[in-house]
């Protein structure tokens, strides 16, 4: 039933009306609590204080009893001082003797003279006691609060003393404050609902702010923010909300960014064997239709055939290649490795084609050269492949391979005066299939993987590798490789 009063208000879609409603139930509970609690202690203080103004009442009277008796009883005397403490305190007063018996009142016209007080009340009064719990008296049209206090001194006790108290003044009274108390509580209630409001408004308007950017955010749409306007955990929640928004935005470009480069990745390699393999069909459905008859252009032809599958190939090992390195399916095996040897080994291995080629091969070491961490047959691999590019995009001058400590570790620099790089271009050498123009160089070929695979096997051994170039005038290839720490 509950849970239907709730629906029907809409208060389980609405978190401003839970809020509102969970605090206006725990206010006015709170409040009207307090207001009930205040009454009951205003009453019980108001009838405390009037037992304890009766008492003391009570003891003078008893008091001015004993002061004015020259003997033990005088009745027209005890009379006329009753008569004058009943206009004094406005309060009727009752003796008593011993047995219990009434016998004297404050008003002449008095029919409880000679009635007796309840037992247990005059055991207790003889006993020294006062008696102030609230007592019933018949034959008492209103309502009274009564107090007896015991009638003598200590040491002898004549009786009791009664003193009454209307109750209407009291519960005048008592009503007045409970008045005043119902208006407290409900300014109260006011006031907290004016509060509590806010304190709802305040809290749901920033939550309703992020169901708003959540939802946009599942729209695709991530540059949506919300402002933090406080310190406590809502703001804690929209600054992550925000820090969430801002890795989607960052995580949609990467992936935007990975989709562009896996279409050109598919695109360059379709192209890549697409010029090959058309080659090869234009060639074979030649031979096939039997266009070509003599020896010597069939062998061109198949020439021609077997250096584009040679092409395919290479193409696809170095793919593979790429793949693992990317991937980081193997495991670099690093060890020390000398570089004086590994680099003189290259320069002797590249001098023969060098000089068939017409151009001069320098070797510049500045020795000793401090030992390299790492792989040793990848290190050769970035430098074969520098070397190779080098011979094959320089017609005329030199290529030469220097190397030197830095940095704690070994700079090496393959220099050539070969076609050179336009500076439009330099930012792309990095990239997959990139060529430099073929017009312009020999009629060398490549897949455009090689340099791709050199800066990720420099940055599998922590590397850094840099080029500068200037058209017509050559390329210098800069590796910095970590020096062995165990050595140094």
């Amino acid at each position: 039933m509950f849970r239907l009063i709730l629906d029907w208000f809409g208060v389980n879609k609405s978190i401003f009306r839970k809020l509102l409603l969970s605090y206006m139930v725990t206010v006015l509970l709170g409040l009207g609590a307090l207001g009930l609690s205040m009454s009951v202690l205003a009453k019980n203080y108001i009838y405390d204080g009037t037992k304890e103004e009766l008492l003391r009442k009570a003891k003078k009277v008893n008091l001015a009893i004993q002061t004015s008796q020259a003997n033990p009883w005088n009745e027209d005397q005890t009379q006329s001082i009753l008569a004058f403490l009943d206009q004094t305190f406005d309060t009727r007063i009752w003796v008593f003797d011993q047995s219990g018996h009434i016998i004297a009142t404050s008003t002449r016209d008095e029919v409880f003279i000679g009635k007796s007080v309840a037992p247990q009340i005059v055991e207790q009064v003889m006993h020294g006691q006062n008696v102030v719990q609230n007592l019933a008296f018949a034959g008492l049209t209103k309502p009274m609060v009564s107090v007896v206090v015991p009638w003598g001194q200590k040491d002898k006790i004549f009786g009791g003393i009664v003193l009454h108290a209307p109750v209407e003044g009291i519960e005048e009274t008592v009503g007045n404050m409970r008045v005043m108390i119902l208006w407290a509580t409900l300014l109260g209630i006011l006031l907290s609902t004016a509060m509590v409001s806010y304190l709802s408004w305040t809290i749901s308007r920033p939550l309703k702010r992020m169901d708003m950017v959540a939802l946009e955010i599942e729209k695709g749409n991530y540059e949506q923010r919300i402002e933090v306007t406080s310190e406590d955990e809502i703001g804690d929640l929209a600054r992550s909300m925000n820090r969430m928004a801002a890795t989607l935005a960052h995580v949609e470009a990467e992936r935007d960014e990975l989709d562009k480069v896996r279409q050109d990745f598919i695109a360059n390699v379709s192209h890549e064997l697409r010029t090959p393999l058309t080659t090869m069909q234009g060639f074979l459905e030649a031979l096939q239709d039997g266009l070509v008859q003599d020896g010597a252009s069939r062998h061109k032809y198949y020439d021609v055939m077997y250096k584009e599958t040679l092409h395919m190939s290479r193409l696809v090992d170095d793919l593979l290649e790429l793949v693992r390195l990317t991937k980081h399916e193997f495991n670099l095996v690093k060890q020390p490795v000398n570089m004086e040897a590994l680099l003189n080994r290259l320069a002797f291995t590249f001098t023969a084609e060098a000089e068939k080629r017409g151009l001069a091969l320098r070797l510049a070491l500045d020795l000793p050269l401090p030992a390299v961490l790492g792989d040793a047959g990848r290190i050769e691999q970035i430098f074969v492949n520098l070397l190779g590019n080098a011979l094959k995009f320089t017609e005329h001058g030199y290529i030469e391979l220097a190397a030197r400590e830095e940095k704690g570790g070994v700079e090496v620099t393959v220099t050539d005066t070969g076609i050179g790089i336009a500076e439009a271009d330099l930012a792309h050498v990095w990239d997959r299939f990139f060529k430099v123009d073929r017009v312009r160089s020999r009629s060398e070929t490549g897949t455009g993987l090689g340099l791709a695979i050199v800066q990720e096997l420099v940055g599998l051994h922590e590397g850094v590798i840099t080029v500068q170039s200037k058209l017509g005038e050559g390329t210098v290839f800069t590796v910095w490789l970590p020096g062995n720490e165990e050595q140094t």
